[in-house]
């Protein structure tokens, strides 16, 4: 196992810039692909973007193995609300429940940060905390190359822009921070979250994004 070949202490981690934009018309996503393990690349096409349904996406940044125990559970838990109450949860209440299943582990926290985005006849982003803080944004993003993308989005996003233009910018936002942050890299992931549902663009649509 990968985990007895570097320190024992040291989990498998995802490095990490996420971004999330959100328009009138849906939710951006992107992310790098990279997993890193202190100084050792421990994977180069790492899936940072999941699906919660098919109206919600999160992303994680962080610990690996928590993130992963929790994109599970929120799909479990999303698809027992849909099973019970016969319609789909908002994107505020996805939220809400994630946040408040942070909120109850912090003593134990889960080493993560994420985002969560969707669109139920409104765009909504989240950015929640390893402990349970939560907040409402526009454009966020997560991870050690974070400051970067920032630098992106507050340079290039606009609140008008269309969804298409912000997928482009999400991108550009994550590329940036692969250039200058050694915790991220290899290439960039973009999805989209709006009234057709997700869709995840293809490897050939991001390289022109980026063109």
């Amino acid at each position: 196992m990968i985990m007895n070949e570097v320190k024992s202490h040291e989990a498998l981690k995802t490095g990490t810039t996420t971004v999330g934009i959100a328009s009138k018309t849906g939710v951006v996503l992107a992310s790098d692909k990279r997993a890193t393990m202190g100084y050792l690349i421990a994977s180069k096409d790492i899936d940072k973007i999941y699906p919660l349904s098919n109206n919600i996406a999160m992303t994680i940044a962080g610990g690996v193995g928590d993130a992963q125990t929790l994109v599970r559970w929120m799909q479990a838990e999303i698809k027992l609300y849909e099973l019970r109450q016969g319609q789909k949860i908002s994107v505020s209440a996805a939220a809400t429940l994630l946040a408040n299943i942070l909120a109850q582990y912090k003593y134990y926290p889960f080493f993560v940060q994420l985002l969560i985005g969707g669109f139920d006849g409104k765009a909504k982003l989240f950015s929640v905390d390893m402990l349970g803080g939560i907040t409402e944004e526009k454009i966020a993003s997560t991870g050690s190359g974070s400051p970067i993308a920032y630098g992106v989005l507050e340079e290039l996003w606009k609140d008008d822009a269309k969804i298409t233009e912000n997928a482009r910018i999400a991108a550009k936002a994550v590329s940036a921070a692969i250039k200058r942050d050694a915790a991220s890299g290899e290439r960039v992931d973009v999805v989209v979250v709006d009234d057709n549902g997700y869709r995840k663009f293809s490897k050939e649509e991001v390289k022109e994004m980026l063109a």
